[in-house]
Formats: structure tokens, sequence, C-alpha cells
């Protein structure tokens, strides 16, 4: 397999170990100092899964679509893009919708004793949605407490304050560029300095 095909594959299966439950094969993507930067977590690898691991035994169970990865490839270490949808079902005030987000994940991945494995993961949000599931009968969402959140992501920090969960917002987020820039080119400077 090509290092290219490897790389993709591993991220394939970080995301599909987080959707199915897999939480072995989730860590195993994972390179024993990485980072992971998302909405409701910031740090270790590790404590991510085994986190993951304790949301899906309470039954939240989102979903990721995930577009082919662009990779960047420089000896043992390579960035990879991958535009990525999540969604999940909850009840708003007693309706049931999907929060629907549109994302793009940002790896960094090394190869270690010739495997290569997640250094970090980072989100950056586009925009996010709320579709009911039975068509013409509106969620019940509380405005003030809606407009406390970024547009990039603010049905989905809704739908972790309504779970209970804390949502960060020093988070990556189109309406951020600046921000945002910054970590691409932290990113690819990273890659620059790769060894060999």
């Amino acid at each position: 397999m090509d290092d290219i095909t490897e790389i993709a594959q591993v991220i394939f299966k970080e995301r599909q170990g987080r959707d199915r439950g897999w939480f072995d094969q989730e860590a195993a993507c994972f390179h024993p100092h990485s980072r992971v930067h998302i909405t409701w977590f910031d740090g270790p690898g590790a404590e991510f899964v085994e986190l993951s691991r304790a949301i899906f035994a309470e039954g939240i169970r989102p979903s990721h679509r995930l577009s082919p990865p662009v990779v960047h490839l420089a000896g043992e270490r390579a960035v990879a893009e991958v535009p990525t949808e999540i969604s999940v079902i909850q009840s708003f005030g007693g309706v049931d919708a999907y929060v629907v987000s549109y994302t793009r994940l940002l790896y960094r991945l090394e190869r270690i004793t010739g495997d290569w494995k997640i250094s970090s993961l980072d989100c950056i949000y586009e925009r996010d949605t709320l579709v009911p599931v039975i068509y013409g009968i509106s969620p019940k969402i509380d405005p003030d407490v809606l407009s406390r959140f970024r547009r990039p992501f603010m049905y989905l920090a809704y739908h972790l304050h309504e779970i209970g969960k804390s949502v960060r917002d020093d988070l990556y987020g189109d309406d951020r560029p600046e921000q945002v820039e910054a970590l691409y080119e932290s990113a690819f400077s990273w890659l620059r300095q790769a060894p060999g």
C-alpha cells in the first residue's frame, strides 16, 4: 500500500471507530503524544478516545460522512484535510431534529516504526443546520441560548449545551479567517520541518 492510501485509511479507520463504537480501532490510529481540538474537547488523543467511549455508552452517537482526503506528504510527516459532514439526532422541545455540521478536519500524521499515526486533529467549522426529522414540525429552540454561540457551529453548540457539555469558544471557524490561516500555516510549517 502506498503512503497516500495508508494515510487515508488511518483517517477513515479513526472516524469509523468513533462512529461504530470500535474504540480499540480508533485508539490504534493515534500517535502516543497526539492532540485533538474540537467543540467539546481539547487534549490528548487517548483521552479523547476514552471520553468518546463514555459518550457512546450514553447513547450519543454522531455520524461522520467524509469526502476523500487531500494529503500533503513530506518524508515521515503528512498533513491531510478532509471535508466532513457531522450529524446527530436530538429532541428539541419534544421535536426530533438532525443537527448537521459542515466542517474540515485537519490531520497531522507521522510515520512511527513503519506505521502512519495521527499526531493531531483540528476541526474547522464552516456552517451548520437544524433539520426536523418530520418535515413541517419545527424544533423548539431558545433564541437567547442560541445567540451565545458563534455562527459556524451554533446548532452543534446548542445541541452540546442541551446535553450538558461545555463548548469551547476558541474553535477554528470560517468566521475567524485569520485564525484559520494561522492554523494552516502552522500545519504546513510543521510539514516543511519533516526530518529526512
